[in-house]
């Protein structure tokens, strides 16, 4: 591998009729410190398409556009690394904005701690919706499955996600690519970390990301996660932990709390104790009495949905028994 300071980086990008975003994410690679990388965009199949904007672009932030039929965000990722030029693949999803020493930050941390495969925080900027700013809180905060997403606290063994991912191109020349699927950088992870490859969190290199823009879609985004999940248990028996039960645990916990309150109403105090914490920790973190109490509606949205898919999937994949179609690819995965 070349020497850290000459390491050349690959940021992939696919994309599906985001143009606006697309030019916000290349206006701040154009703004990076450090211009030692290329920028691989992947129209997967777009309507309205962002050729424009990576024109605009092609030279500040030394774009590469592709346009290619529409078959999934993994196969745009793994169309773009046989396309790609760098010693790393840098993955980030078009809703995301970089701070201008991003490059700089990640060839540093590189050489300081070197990782076959790397992940690194979310973070709202300044200019989001506060829609937008408390659902981020709902995401990262402890107080809910941000230490189960992997940050500087975590309650899980950190798994890099594709909003800001990175590995090197020899992990992709023995682990192979990305497998169009729910939560298929859970399921990059898994394999780059059985197949023997080390994964860091570099929490100082940190980008920002806009989120869901109303709650509705964001309860439907989760709902999936908490599907994917057992999705996941089923491809790598004993991946699923005690924590990723939690969600679950509190949609149950909830309701139980919720039926019994009409026979003794102090059922409901541990509940209304934890909303409190949300909304006293929201408004302490985003340092502002809107977000904060946003944040709580956030928070129940991201639990209940994540919780609800999670039992969903776990009854229909699990105890009736509708997750055998997964037989083939366990045992493909496992070389029978």
């Amino acid at each position: 591998m070349d020497a850290p300071d000459r390491m050349m980086f690959s940021i992939i990008v696919p994309v599906y009729n985001r143009p606006d975003e697309v030019a916000d994410l290349l206006r701040s690679l154009a703004a990076q410190t450090d211009k030692g990388f290329e920028t691989v965009i992947v129209e997967d199949g777009s309507t309205v398409a962002c050729r424009e904007q990576c024109e605009a672009f092609a030279k500040e932030a030394n774009v590469r556009y592709f346009f290619k039929d529409n078959e999934g965000r993994s196969i745009a990722r793994n169309y773009g690394m046989d396309r790609a030029n760098g010693d790393f693949f840098i993955f980030v999803d078009s809703d995301c904005i970089l701070p201008p020493g991003y490059i700089a930050a990640l060839r540093k941390t590189i050489a300081e701690s070197p990782a076959d495969c790397f992940g690194g925080p979310d973070a709202a900027h300044e200019s989001f919706s506060d829609t937008q700013k408390a659902i981020n809180y709902a995401m990262t905060s402890f107080l809910t499955t941000g230490g189960i997403r992997g940050g500087k606290v975590s309650m899980e063994k950190f798994t890099p996600r594709t909003f800001n991912m990175g590995f090197s191109r020899q992990v992709y020349e023995k682990v192979g690519g990305f497998r169009e699927m729910f939560s298929e950088d859970i399921d990059m992870s898994t394999r780059i970390r059985l197949d023997g490859f080390s994964i860091m969190l570099y929490p100082e290199v940190a980008v920002y990301h806009k989120r869901r823009v109303d709650f509705r879609k964001f309860w439907r985004q989760v709902h999936v996660f908490g599907m994917s999940r057992i999705t996941l248990q089923l491809l790598y028996p004993g991946s699923m932990k005690a924590v990723h039960w939690l969600p679950a645990l509190f949609v149950l916990g909830a309701v139980a709390m919720i039926i019994g309150s009409f026979f003794c109403k102090w059922l409901l105090i541990p509940l209304l104790v934890y909303i409190l914490a949300l909304w006293i920790w929201g408004m302490i973190s985003t340092r502002s009495l809107k977000i904060g109490t946003m944040g709580v509606g956030a928070a129940m949205v991201q639990l209940t949905g994540y919780g609800t898919g999670f039992i969903r999937a776990y009854v229909w994949k699990i105890l009736l028994g509708h997750g055998r179609d997964l037989d083939d690819e366990i045992a493909r995965r496992k070389g029978k």
